[in-house]
């Protein structure tokens, strides 16, 4: 009998995936598949191009070739705002919180492109705007509760350690309640302890029904909670597998240690 895993739905596919920047070619011609559920993760050596190919999915950047799909529609050409409310969120590798802003305020902002109130109904306050508003604040408080943050959803953002405005950040992706959630290097910064929880919300976030596409440089962190690794150098794709095959696989042993460290390896 097949593995369940094999029946999977793809929910992310791109396909001749390409961005050049005049002579600079950051992505080469990526076919990756990303089935739903899980944790896919995307890894390589500094300059390989994975937050470019993040910027490409989620539509901060815009392909010179291929094409990107989306739970099967084509995406390649949709604003970001588009694929936000077709359930595409993301993080940043940079923190981007509004430290003057409540946690509340800055998870409401993630819900704008899904708020449909025109500007006139909403400084009449109509009831329609009322009623997306008090939806909005529910689900707001329904992310921070996801993240742990819930009971200081009233104080300011620049209050927060660094590993909490990572979650805060989880959190505004997630309240738009979203079917792939892209984290660029999440665990970036964290200590030890704190990254053991990040790894625990992820795959409370999994368990919940968002499939995760992870960026992230801790080979121990990704190796522990990865279900399938993508592997990028100089833009290309040079493997794609299981965790366990990504380490013994002598091309990504190369890619991230130099050829002569990995043949030294091999000659072991």
């Amino acid at each position: 009998m097949a593995d369940a895993k094999d029946r999977r739905v793809t929910l992310l596919a791109t396909r001749g995936l390409t961005r050049r920047y005049a002579g600079l070619v950051a992505i080469d011609g990526v076919d990756l598949d990303v089935p739903e559920g899980g944790v896919h993760t995307v890894i390589g050596p500094n300059g390989a191009g994975k937050t470019t190919f993040f910027n490409l999915v989620s539509g901060l950047a815009t392909p010179s070739a291929g094409r990107i799909f989306f739970n099967g529609a084509d995406v390649t050409r949709l604003p970001a705002d588009r694929r936000a409310r077709l359930g595409i969120a993301r993080t940043f590798q940079n923190i981007r919180v509004f430290g003057a802003m409540t946690l509340l305020e800055n998870v409401l902002t993630g819900l704008h492109p899904r708020l449909t109130s025109s500007l006139l109904g909403i400084v009449a306050r109509s009831p329609k705007f009322r009623r997306e508003e008090r939806n909005a604040i529910a689900r707001a408080g329904e992310a921070l509760a996801l993240v742990g943050l819930h009971a200081r959803g009233t104080e300011r953002a620049s209050a927060l350690s660094y590993g909490d405005q990572r979650r805060l950040e989880i959190a505004r992706a997630m309240a738009g309640g979203p079917r792939l959630l892209l984290l660029d290097e999440p665990a970036s910064g964290m200590n030890p302890a704190e990254t053991v929880g990040l790894g625990a919300l992820i795959r409370s976030i999994v368990d919940a029904g968002t499939t995760v596409l992870l960026v992230e440089h801790d080979m121990h962190f990704v190796m522990g909670l990865s279900d399938s690794v993508t592997v990028l150098n100089f833009g290309r794709c040079i493997f794609a597998g299981s965790p366990a095959a990504a380490r013994a696989d002598p091309g990504v042993i190369e890619a991230y240690l130099g050829a002569k460290v990995a043949a030294r390896l091999a000659a072991r």
